[in-house]
């Protein structure tokens, strides 16, 4: 981790959550800081990205991080961002510069990926710049889970990412 400034370089510190039978790609942009103290995706409090899988699969997902991991597995969800380095100041993906794409080559060797759905517009962005041709798959922009997207409740979160089910 370099300092620039407000700016940090950051390589991202999680390995992506995937199986063979993993059939759809679900793309955040970079984790967030309490994510990267969490350890895991997501790792925010306020963030309603677990919540809403609850809510999504009618199933508990868990708190620990092995736990959310089971769950991804067993509903076939593979999780991981579109960015595996950038400059970044704290969690904004606003900040967002320099950006070195993540290897996404490796999931889709491995699972059965049909359908990519990116979490928020910067994970969109990103992954149509540098992935979606690569992968000749077309991404879905869904709307942010996270706490900083105050626009969409959980309910309006829950009927935008219901096509996920499907």
């Amino acid at each position: 981790m370099r300092k620039k400034g407000n700016y940090q370089t950051i390589t991202h510190p999680l390995d992506p959550v995937f199986r063979e039978d993993s059939r759809i790609l679900i793309l955040g942009s970079f984790p967030s800081v309490k994510t990267r103290e969490y350890g895991f995706f997501y790792g925010h409090p306020q963030n309603r990205f677990w919540p809403l899988m609850e809510i999504l699969f009618e199933e508990a997902v868990g708190l620990t991080p092995e736990k959310k991991k089971a769950f991804l597995l067993r509903q076939g969800i593979a999780l991981y961002d579109a960015i595996y380095q950038c400059d970044i100041i704290g969690s904004s993906d606003a900040s967002v510069k320099n950006v070195i794409p993540a290897d996404l080559e490796k999931i889709v060797r491995v699972a059965k990926i049909t359908r990519v759905y990116c979490n928020g517009g910067t994970a969109y962005k990103y992954y149509q710049k540098y992935q979606a041709k690569q992968l000749d798959m077309e991404g879905v922009r869904l709307p942010s889970t996270s706490p900083a997207n105050a626009r969409y409740r959980l309910k309006d979160l829950v009927e935008a990412w219901s096509q996920i089910t499907s």
